[in-house]
């Protein structure tokens, strides 16, 4: 199956989207990777939703990824003799290590990293954002703070902190128990929530050991400022828009979605955008004009995916919702000004012999018009650094590693096809010519051009460039 745009789509799952009929129809309505919400599934149900996804990936031939989202530190107040209490503005709150049940002055927060992190001035920000506090005094026991926004507070609403970097890690326990199961399971992504500096994806790299492609969500203000360093660790981000927005002026998230894009354009690591894509989708079978123009705007810069949330794993209509992105993502694609957007937008290469081999391959497929790029890949590297220029022609990566093809499943422009592996030049570009036209990327008589490392099987030794013609006999078995 050859999608008919660049852009991929990851699909959440969830109680209206987990049997593998469901997972089927979604896949056939356009979705490439699947989003595994580890904050709501058990391990049993991860690995009942992993083999559904493994079957219809055997049904239909064609790489899928996987991606598992750890659920991350959840920080919630404690709780009220009365269940909830009334924040009046400019009233004063504590938040302390007392566990006896709050009131309308105090409450128990059972973080002690917190109590010991925030410093007065630091923002605190309660039950998603509707509650603002400012912290006028600070102890390791005790914080007090003044109302600046009040409100209805009950038990164990969360709490966010925008000016306060916490010491200690990303991964939770529970998170730890829930890598490891998928890790075992073989999920190929595995996306870490609130991160807030590069020592969070160091630390996850050490547990994955290059098992699955380790993804770093950017949703706190600390990564945002951090992003550079954090680009550098992570092998891919996401946009986390709902968190984001809470830890941030609303008006802030379009141009930091725009500035995490272009990072990672630039660093050639594959970046999905998320959040509330197509919300109205949950409860009806069409999005509003604004949805659309935001999808579509993720879209013209170019980032490699655009997810779904509760619209595909808890809505009433999660096969239109990924039919919508579909098209959506087809339409733009074909806009007149799509090409101008995304070629302005490209980055010069790196000063590595793979940057300086992809963007020679990119402009002589555009100078000779050629039908497709194909990179022969072991790692999926020399796809990457392709897919990186964003070339007007499809990308094709053939591999003999299938790990390799499913991480390739959400990375912008690259169809994966996997096959035994090529012992020596004459038979990669052979085979790479008539899978090309199998799949429908080129017509005998047609050129493509072939990319690839030497020797054969080197993982990252992206350092050869070759065009090749599609002979008449590429259609023969």
């Amino acid at each position: 199956m050859r999608r008919l745009r660049r852009t991929k789509i990851v699909a959440t799952l969830g109680p209206s989207s987990s049997d593998q009929a469901t997972i089927a129809r979604l896949f056939q309505a356009g979705a490439d990777v699947f989003r595994i919400n580890m904050s709501h599934t058990s391990h049993d149900a991860m690995r009942k939703l992993h083999a559904a996804i493994r079957a219809v990936e055997q049904d239909c031939g064609r790489p899928i990824g996987i991606l598992a989202d750890l659920q991350g530190p959840k920080l919630r107040v404690g709780t009220f003799k009365d269940d909830k209490v009334m924040l009046e503005k400019g009233a004063q709150f504590v938040f302390d290590d007392d566990q006896t049940p709050g009131d309308a002055s105090r409450v128990y927060l059972p973080h002690p990293e917190i109590l010991a992190a925030l410093e007065p001035g630091h923002t605190m920000l309660l039950d998603d954002g509707k509650i603002r506090l400012t912290t006028i005094e600070t102890s390791p026991k005790r914080a007090v703070t003044r109302v600046e926004v009040g409100g209805k507070l009950s038990a164990r609403k969360g709490v966010s902190l925008p000016d306060t970097t916490i010491g200690s890690s990303a991964l939770t326990e529970k998170d730890r128990t829930d890598l490891e199961a998928c890790l075992d399971a073989g999920v190929d992504w595995v996306a870490l929530s609130f991160i807030q500096r590069p020592e969070d994806i160091a630390e996850a790299k050490k547990i994955t050991r290059g098992r699955a492609v380790v993804m770093a969500k950017i949703e706190k203000p600390q990564a945002v400022t951090r992003l550079a360093e954090i680009m550098d660790f992570t092998d891919a981000v996401m946009v986390a828009r709902g968190d984001l927005g809470v830890e941030l002026p609303l008006e802030k998230v379009p141009g930091i979605q725009k500035q995490i894009t272009r990072a990672a354009r630039r660093a050639g690591k594959p970046v999905v955008v998320a959040t509330q894509m197509l919300e109205s989708m949950i409860s009806n079978p069409v999005p509003t004009r604004a949805e659309v123009s935001d999808v579509a705007t993720a879209i013209f810069e170019g980032a490699d995916a655009v997810m779904l949330s509760a619209e595909s794993a808890a809505g009433q209509y999660p096969i239109e919702a990924v039919a919508t992105m579909n098209r959506i993502a087809e339409e733009v694609e074909t806009d007149a000004i799509y090409r101008s957007i995304i070629d302005a937008q490209r980055s010069p290469p790196e000063a590595t012999g793979a940057d300086a081999i992809a963007d020679a391959a990119r402009q002589i497929a555009e100078t000779l018009a050629l039908p497709a790029t194909v990179c022969w890949t072991s790692s999926g590297s020399t796809a990457l650094r392709v897919a990186r220029e964003r070339p007007s022609s499809p990308v094709v990566a053939i591999s003999p590693n299938v790990s390799t093809g499913r991480r390739l499943a959400g990375v912008w422009g690259v169809h994966c096809i996997v096959v035994a592996d090529a012992h020596d030049l004459d038979v990669m570009v052979d085979r790479a010519c008539r899978l090309a036209f199998r799949e429908g990327f080129a017509r005998a008589g047609q050129r493509i051009i072939i990319c690839a490392g030497v020797p054969l099987g080197t993982p990252g030794a992206t350092n050869m460039v070759r065009i090749a013609f599609v002979g008449a006999e590429a259609g023969d078995d």
